[in-house]
């Protein structure tokens, strides 16, 4: 008769290892090394902050000082500024060049009317808050009076200065700078025509004499350029290069592959330097809480001003975009959402 081994398994090892239980500060510590950089980016505007208000009870401080505490925050912006052009350039053409052409039509004309619709509700939305909540500083008002409507610049100068920033004539300059239709006003002299003598010599007898050779003053419209990255047109401009690239299929597979290494190494760097980012950042807040004259009166603001912010995107994140996706879809908007929540919570603190 054969041996019966009688054999006990506990829960423990039944269980996988990371399931096991552990202590409470050792899963918070394996978080915190899981999301290093969002625990330093944190750790950062903390110490940024307080660093801050401990350096305002100082005696003053002189600008340089200032200047030098705000330096790595400089620095973080101008990388950031950098990788911008890059960044667009590598991003489309490799996203666009993968699609199918008529995939990419299809798709591309759904999201601009997408992107036309929800901006135009963003900015309804906004203008509502803003008439509602008044963030910011309600004695400027009151100071600075109505204003008055500047009749020299209509809505048909602003939107043909879009189309024309759209197709820039020169792709290196829109790097740099974007066309805008000014305003100048010319003073003409007027002559005085021999004709209207008689009517000079009365205006003079009865004292309304105007002077003849007083100029009147013309307003004249041109275009210039002003400083400032045409991002509209080079991203038509991308668009357009990426698609055509697309279409070319396998001619046009070396300059793939090149973009796609390009992207590659535009992501590698945005990487190197958002791992630098906690102390730029950091340091940004350090300097701005120190050149700051009246805490209490900008901290008010901002306040009013976060509230503001925050209301919009809740009201466009959590009510406009379910009731779009509803009414396109008829399913439920939350599921969705319950998927996409992570990026969802990226976009909302972002602002983007």
């Amino acid at each position: 008769m054969p041996k019966q081994v009688e054999v006990r398994i506990t829960d423990s090892h039944m269980m996988p290892e990371e399931f096991q239980k552990k202590p409470i500060w050792r899963r918070i510590l394996a978080n915190l090394q899981k999301n290093l950089l969002l625990t330093l980016t944190v750790l950062g505007v903390v110490l940024g902050s307080v660093c801050g208000g401990l350096l305002r009870y100082a005696s003053p401080i002189h600008p340089d000082v200032v200047m030098l505490i705000s330096f790595p925050g400089d620095i973080l912006m101008r990388m950031l500024k950098m990788l911008i052009l890059p960044l667009i350039i590598s991003s489309l053409i490799t996203g666009l060049a993968g699609l199918d052409a008529k995939s990419s039509g299809r798709l591309g004309t759904r999201a601009m009317v997408y992107y036309m619709a929800t901006t135009v509700i963003a900015a309804v939305l906004g203008v509502i808050l803003v008439l509602s909540i008044h963030p910011g500083n309600p004695n400027l008002r009151k100071e600075l009076g109505e204003g008055h409507k500047n009749k020299e610049v209509s809505s048909l100068d602003a939107f043909l200065d879009l189309i024309r920033n759209l197709f820039p004539e020169n792709l290196v300059q829109a790097c740099f700078q974007q066309i805008q239709t000014v305003t100048k006003k010319i003073l003409v002299p007027t002559k005085q025509d021999v004709a209207n003598v008689t009517d000079t010599i009365l205006e003079a007898i009865n004292g309304t004499f105007e002077d003849p050779n007083e100029p009147t003053v013309m307003i004249k419209k041109g275009l210039e350029f002003k400083d400032g990255m045409n991002v509209l047109g080079l991203i038509g401009f991308f668009i357009a290069f990426g698609v055509t690239m697309g279409r070319m299929g396998d001619q046009a597979k070396l300059m793939v592959d090149f973009f796609n290494i390009l992207n590659e190494i535009v992501m590698k760097l945005v990487l190197l330097i958002m791992w630098y980012s906690p102390l730029g950042i950091g340091s940004l807040i350090c300097g701005k809480i120190v050149a700051i004259e009246d805490l209490e009166v900008v901290a008010r603001q901002l306040g009013m001003y976060m509230v503001t912010v925050v209301t919009g995107l809740i009201i466009h994140g959590g009510i406009f975009l379910p009731l779009i996706y509803f009414g396109i879809t008829r399913k439920n908007p939350f599921s969705f959402l319950g998927g996409i929540f992570q990026a969802w919570i990226t976009a909302l603190g972002t602002a983007s």
